[in-house]
């Protein structure tokens, strides 16, 4: 079993809200994990290291005359967060390690490096820390030809071909059903902790069939409240079955007749499934952390 002398190099994934954590002995084995950190909207610039030293310190040791390597993907590379990573441009591959970003770090202990993140010139856009977990998907499958969608705040729908992320497509859906659901005149509507299947498909159909009327049907789950005594669990589900619906209306061209693998959080994996199917189609489903500790990996051992 690996013990704390055996730390060789540490990984992390930064994202938004959360942070994860792995040390790792040479050969890529876990040796400690931490699971729960703060995510970039919580610091500031200068708090990264500080912070980020907290967490680790107890895997280093007190002197040394090596630098212990840290591998970082995500927002720790926003222009808010503990520096700004260039964007490599698609078409590319998910992971360049030639192209990571050198943080110059008080603590000289720690080397640290953020991975970049990739953006799009025509039709705008861009990801930081989906190309990570893309690339642990490749690591394993090199001759995968189709689509990878990264259901979340962002939902990403990328076009992966020869190894290189092609295109890709950002729908707001994630953020979108938060702040319906925390702020808007919905929120009294949907509070609970369950969606009901039936009532999701419904709703999924509806706005898939005709997602112009995307506004008018989330109004009416304001109107079904007011006037039908209807669980809130079935409006939650109508909000959510709408804008899925809406989002796979206008990712079509991504996932019409392609194969399409599934990274992201298991509830939300398990929606998008259910209506993926719904239309006829098949997915396969990866486990985000293992993914992206393998992208992470594929950065590190490339390098």
């Amino acid at each position: 079993m690996s013990k704390l002398k055996d730390i060789s190099w540490i990984a992390a994934d930064w994202g938004t809200s959360n942070l994860r954590v792995w040390a790792l002995d040479q050969n890529g084995n876990i040796v400690k994990t931490i699971n729960q950190g703060k995510g970039m909207s919580a610091l500031l610039p200068n708090e990264f290291e500080p912070y980020f030293m907290g967490l680790i310190e107890k895997w280093l040791p007190e002197k040394t005359e090596m630098e212990c390597p840290v591998v970082i993907c995500g927002m720790a590379g926003a222009k808010t967060g503990w520096k700004e990573a260039s964007y490599m441009e698609a078409p590319c591959s998910p992971i360049n390690p030639d192209k990571t970003t050198l943080v110059q770090t008080m603590d000289q202990r720690i080397s640290v490096r953020i991975l970049p993140g990739i953006m799009q010139a025509s039709p705008s856009d861009v990801m930081r820390g989906e190309e990570t977990q893309i690339a642990g998907y490749l690591s394993k499958k090199p001759n995968f030809d189709g689509v990878i969608c990264l259901p979340g705040t962002h939902t990403k729908w990328v076009h992966i071909s020869a190894g290189e992320i092609i295109s890709f497509r950002t729908f707001m859906t994630g953020e979108i059903f938060q702040l319906l659901s925390e702020y808007s005149i919905l929120k009294n509507s949907v509070k609970s902790d369950k969606i009901d299947t039936d009532s999701f498909l419904q709703a999924f159909e509806d706005t898939y069939s005709n997602p112009a009327l995307l506004s008018s049907k989330l109004f009416g789950i304001r109107a079904t409240d007011l006037l039908e005594n209807i669980p809130t669990k079935l409006l939650k589900a109508k909000l959510s079955g709408y804008l899925i619906g809406s989002e796979l209306a206008g990712s079509k061209s991504y996932w019409l007749g392609r194969d399409i693998v599934m990274i992201g959080n298991d509830n939300l994996c398990d929606l998008y499934e259910k209506a993926l199917k719904k239309l006829g189609l098949n997915i396969s489903l990866e486990n985000t952390q293992d993914i992206t500790l393998n992208g992470l990996k594929q950065a590190y051992f490339n390098r």
